[in-house]
């Protein structure tokens, strides 16, 4: 008949980080979206280290319980490979190739940016627009990585019972997910914004300008120093500390000795990271800060940010203006949304 639109297969986004999978699934009516499914699964310590997979049953079976817990019925997913392992450039071609031209062409020059064989690498590229000052060239970003990387995140998924329809960078879902909040930010038409993702083991600072990424760092630090502390300090497991930490029930000691120590450290990293973009850029100043990841809905932490870095900091919730589904609950997810904004971004991925 071909009367009715058709309508995509749903994707659900799973972003695989270090000590957790975090899936979630969202609709769209008109231009609200809605979550319908979301959850947030541990994995076992080691499983993923510094966002490589390294067990990769594991990392399935995590999956497969984060499905079963969101109840999810979807069975394509889109995953990202993390920054670190991901080579990107952006290089001039003629404006005039057609798409297949333009692909051959692309694998062609990839030769010369990237220092792996050919062979070993997923290639992919995205036409930006024209080069400035001269209309018969366009800018074509380039991103490659090791096939190994993409391949033990398909894996993953496709033994949990899911195909990997998009393998994304998370540069680029962070990208993706930060459209979300960016009306709500008071930053002047072509302001800096740090987007500073605080994971378990991992920071990473992604610089937006209009939307865009025009930096990114990652940085060996995150929450689980937190968590270590905590287990050392009061003997328990690292699964005790991990729910001590979110819902309390240490010795009144802890935010003073434990916690205060914590977000000074977070603070003081935060801070290098930026020096480190002041110093390889012309800018010496962003106009917002915005925190992401587990560690970032710590209380009291963006107002510390704020007071010791000078720059407005508030924490990020994608999810902020979506309506929810019947099976989720508004509490977690108020909760977690933090740390949803790759899984956002990817989740987004289904209405391209």
């Amino acid at each position: 008949m071909g009367l009715l639109p058709k309508s995509q297969p749903p994707l659900v986004g799973v972003d695989i980080s270090s000590t957790a999978v975090k899936l979630l699934q969202l609709s769209r009516a008109g231009n609200r979206f809605r979550v319908e499914h979301y959850a947030v699964e541990p994995l076992p310590p080691n499983a993923v280290v510094e966002k490589n997979i390294v067990e990769v049953e594991a990392v399935a079976e995590a999956i497969r319980r984060a499905v079963t817990r969101a109840g999810t019925k979807a069975k394509f997913a889109a995953a990202a490979v993390a920054g670190s392992a991901v080579i990107t450039k952006i290089i001039p071609m003629p404006a005039e190739l057609d798409e297949m031209e333009l692909e051959a062409q692309v694998e062609l020059e990839a030769v010369n940016y990237i220092p792996y064989p050919i062979d070993e690498v997923n290639l992919d590229f995205e036409v930006l627009g024209p080069v400035p000052n001269n209309p018969e060239m366009v800018q074509v970003l380039l991103a490659a990585s090791r096939s190994e990387n993409v391949e033990l995140r398909q894996s993953a998924l496709e033994l949990a019972g899911l195909t990997a329809r998009v393998m994304d960078v998370e540069a680029f879902a962070v990208e993706n997910a930060f459209a979300l909040i960016a009306n709500e930010l008071a930053v002047p038409a072509d302001g800096l914004v740090a987007l500073v993702d605080i994971g378990a083991t991992m920071t990473t600072l992604n610089v937006l300008r209009d939307g865009r990424s025009v930096y990114s760092r990652e940085q060996v630090f995150g929450g689980k120093q937190l968590t270590d502390e905590v287990m050392r300090r009061y003997g328990l497991t690292y699964e005790e500390a991990g729910m001590a930490k979110r819902q309390g029930g240490l010795p009144d000691s802890y935010e003073v000795e434990v916690l205060e120590p914590f977000k000074e450290a977070t603070v003081q990293q935060i801070s290098r990271l930026l020096q480190f973009f002041y110093a390889g850029s012309e800018f010496n100043r962003v106009d917002q800060i915005v925190l992401a990841g587990g560690c970032a809905a710590l209380i009291g932490l963006p107002e510390m940010v704020e007071e010791q870095l000078g720059v407005p900091t508030l924490v990020a919730n994608p999810l902020a203006q979506m309506t929810l589904g019947q099976r989720v609950q508004a509490h977690a997810l108020a909760q977690d949304a933090p740390a949803l904004m790759i899984a956002t971004g990817l989740a987004l991925r289904s209405f391209d």
